[in-house]
């Protein structure tokens, strides 16, 4: 073993310390400044997913899902195949479609109401809840809210309702 290695002096490689070269600080900020850009995309790119969907689940709700092509009903997670929906999935639905923060047992009770056979597979359906609506939080499809009755409730992340709804106009299609 070389007396550097012996000392503590040297990399894991067996070569010497590169973090005080500027060039390599200097690729490294770079890098981190472009990661932090880009995963600030992301949660912005994620809330405004929420949001489409949203709109178009309720849009489904008010005038049947038929208004919606086989395409959209399957990125809205509508889509009725003949094997259950899975328990993420389902998950998903309770939230986008609800008009407020739920906690894990009514999450629970809206399952066990539109799929009761999804919840006989889980042998503790509460913590199989919390555990997913913990995991979409991670993923940035929801947020974890302190409810009415000052428990953790969940809601869908979306972006805050408009004051006024804006009809499409030429002028205002694209934007």
């Amino acid at each position: 073993m070389s007396s550097e290695r012996e000392e503590g002096t040297g990399t894991r490689n067996g070569g010497l310390s590169r973090s005080s070269d500027p060039h390599v600080q200097q690729v490294v900020k770079v890098a981190q400044e472009e990661l932090s850009q880009l995963m600030r995309q992301r949660a912005l790119i994620i809330k405004r997913i929420g949001t489409v969907k949203q709109t178009i689940v309720g849009l489904a709700n008010l005038f049947g899902d038929e208004v919606l092509s086989e395409e959209l009903l399957e990125l809205v997670d509508r889509k009725t195949s003949g094997r259950q929906p899975g328990f993420t999935k389902a998950c998903r639905m309770v939230l986008m479609e609800s008009d407020r923060p739920l906690g894990a047992r009514d999450v629970c009770q809206r399952i066990q109401q539109r799929i009761p056979p999804l919840m006989l597979r889980h042998k503790d359906p509460l913590a199989s809840v919390t555990t997913v609506l913990n995991r979409l939080v991670e993923y940035g499809e929801a947020r974890s809210v302190v409810g009415q009755n000052g428990k953790r409730a969940w809601e869908w992340v979306a972006d805050p309702p408009r004051d006024t709804f804006v009809a499409a106009t030429p002028e205002n299609a694209l934007s």
